[in-house]
This record gives C-alpha cells, sequence and structure tokens, in this order.
C-alpha cells in the first residue's frame, strides 16, 4: 500500500468516526464497556489474562487474527477506525508497525492509552544481529545491495542511512513479556480505576506463571551439553537465546522477508550442524521445512530431525478461541527444546 492511499484511507477512517461520534468513554466505573485493541496475539493474550472475569465485558479486538504476521499485515479502514476510537491501543512499535504512528496521529478519542511494546523497552531493546553465515538482508530496499554485500557480517545491521535497526521480537523472552504486563496493567487501572486490585491481582498470579516457566526454560538451558541452536529460517529468538545463555546460526536475521537460501548459507550451517553435534534443525511455525531439510542433505549424517519453534507471530482468532495462550505456545517451545538439547 502506498502512502499516499494509506493517509486517504486515514483521513476516511477519521472522518467517519468523526461523524458518527462513535467514542467510547474511558470511564469504566460509569458502566462503559472498555475499548482494547491489540495487534499481535501476544499482547492480545497478555489482555485477556490480566482483565480476568472482566474479559466479558470488554471490547477486546485482535488485529493480526487471520494468520498474517506483523512483517506482512496492512492495516485495513475498519482496522484504522477501531485504533482511532479505542480507549487502549497495544502495538509492537517497530519498523513493522510504523503504520501505527500515523493511526494515533488521528485519533479521536483524545483520553487513548497507549502501549508501545519497543518504547517500554527502552535502553533494553536489542539490534538486530547479524550473525556469520547469515544471508545479507535485502527486505528493505533493492538499491542498498551493494553496501549490505560490504557488511561485516559479525556486526548488527544497520540501515544505509546509519538508523539502528531494532529487533522487534520482544514478546519471545518471559521476562521482557513481565515488564510488558505490568504497563498493560497499569493502563488498565488508570482506565477502570474501580477494579484496579483485580488487574494487580491478576497481574500477580500471571507473573508467577511467567516466572514457573522461565525458571524452567533457565534449568534447562543450564543442564544442555548442547547450548547452540541452528536455524534452517530466520531467527526471531534473540530476546529468548540472551535469557539462557544459548548461541545460534540461522539463514535469515528475524525481520527478514528473504524465503531462498543461497548454496553458501545453506553450506555453512550443514557445516555448523557438522561441527556442533547437533541433530536437530530448527524453523518457525510457518516455514515449510524446505531449508531446514536441504541442510541436513549437506550434512555428513544426513539423519537429523526437523524442529519447529513458535514464534508466536501467526496465530489465528480460532487457535485462540480454541485453547492457544502465550503461556501454553511457550510451554510447546520448552517441550520442544527439552527434547532437542537432552
Amino acid at each position: 500500500m502506498s502512502k499516499k492511499m494509506f493517509s486517504l484511507m486515514l483521513c476516511a477512517s477519521f472522518a467517519a468516526a468523526a461523524l458518527t461520534g462513535c467514542v467510547p468513554g474511558t470511564d469504566a466505573n460509569a458502566g462503559e464497556r472498555l475499548s482494547i485493541v491489540c495487534t499481535i496475539f501476544p499482547e492480545y493474550d497478555w489482555v485477556r489474562q490480566l482483565l480476568g472475569d472482566r474479559a466479558a465485558q470488554t471490547e477486546l479486538t485482535y488485529l493480526l487474527d487471520s494468520g498474517v504476521d506483523l512483517h506482512n499485515y496492512q492495516p485495513t479502514a475498519v482496522d484504522i477506525a477501531k485504533i482511532a476510537e479505542c480507549d487502549l491501543f497495544v502495538y509492537v512499535g517497530g519498523e513493522s508497525d510504523e503504520w501505527a504512528e500515523d493511526a494515533l496521529a488521528g485519533a479521536v478519542n483524545k483520553e487513548m492509552q497507549v502501549v508501545s511494546l519497543m518504547d517500554v523497552m527502552g535502553d533494553a531493546a536489542k539490534e538486530e544481529e547479524v550473525k556469520e553465515g547469515m544471508e545479507h538482508d535485502h527486505d528493505h530496499d533493492d538499491e542498498d545491495h551493494d553496501e549490505h554485500d560490504d557488511h561485516d557480517h559479525d556486526h548488527d545491521h544497520d540501515h544505509e542511512d546509519g538508523e539502528v535497526e531494532y529487533d522487534e521480537h520482544v514478546w519471545l523472552s518471559l521476562r521482557n513479556a513481565k515488564l510488558l504486563c505490568t504497563e498493560i496493567a497499569e493502563k488498565l487501572c488508570i482506565l477502570d480505576s474501580a477494579n484496579a486490585a483485580d488487574y494487580k491481582a491478576n497481574l500477580n498470579a500471571y507473573t508467577a506463571q511467567l516466572d514457573k516457566l522461565d525458571g524452567d526454560f533457565k534449568a534447562l538451558a543450564d543442564s544442555a551439553k548442547q547450548k547452540t541452536l541452528v536455524f534452517g529460517d530466520r531467527f526471531p529468538f534473540r530476546y529468548f537465546a540472551d535469557d539462557y545463555g544459548l548461541d545460534y546460526y540461522a539463514a535469515f536475521v528475524g525481520c527478514s522477508a528473504e524465503t531462498e537460501a543461497s548454496f553458501e548459507t545453506i553450506v555453512f550451517l550443514a557445516g555448523k550442524t557438522d561441527e556442533l553435534g547437533c541433530d536437530t534443525v530448527f524453523t518457525i511455525e510457518t516455514s515449510d521445512g524446505k531449508i531446514a531439510q536441504t541442510i541436513i542433505d549437506n550434512t555428513k549424517a544426513k539423519n537429523q530431525k526437523i524442529a519447529v519453534l513458535d514464534s508466536l507471530q501467526s496465530v489465528t482468532r480460532d487457535r485462540a478461541a480454541g485453547g492457544d495462550t502465550y503461556l501454553s505456545l511457550m510451554q510447546k517451545n520448552y517441550d520442544t527444546l527439552k527434547d532437542a538439547l537432552k
């Protein structure tokens, strides 16, 4: 979508909202339903857990509910109108959802509370990392190719204009999740002070569950003989890996739009699989597994298995309604790693 078309869509949405006068109040004490909009599944589920019993009395919108991931999502006019009018908007705040800044600039509800995950992270946000052996990142501007070819792959990736690109996948750290949920709970308490005690109690109960799983991951990583992961895919797990002292090699950076790995990258990752004695090559949930299988086919043993770690970027509304939660999916990641690292 062009910037001009997006701007026109924004203007039309804001005008429609203003004409209808459909601006929900933020005083939940007066009986108004809270209207909350979240972009990605982790945010949506965190809000569900923090709302607890009050979730049924809340208008909670999950924008990326069709399974499209953050890097490919384009908002509709309906999405923009919902953001303009809502009481609480929770979004990632990285390069992939820069469109949200334009939507917020024209917000109809001037009392809206906003949580940007990247803003909450502050100085703890990590620069996107280009590791040895990775494909060059061509997903921003085709004319950058020559400059990218000159980059040292052991350094973090910067844009041509020198602007640092940050890794957006902050939700994959359970420790980050505690920080982010605390911020969301504070916003809920502002919007609905009459039920603040419930939100705080829900936060305490939920962070205890996050702490438990965090401890399980730490114990697993501490006892693992193999502490390096080989990914035949994008690698969105940098925050997670850093939490537990794990290293990795991967075909692409976490935000890459590339899907084809060069022969050199395949050979490099196959060599690392042999060198490290890895019996597993990992992918993320949206992968067709072809790159991972090609890596395996180029190893000496050729008998490694493929395992999937869920980056929680493509959870559909049906899956969310069917019982998938942030914690259940992270637990599945734990089970997968336990089998692979043992």
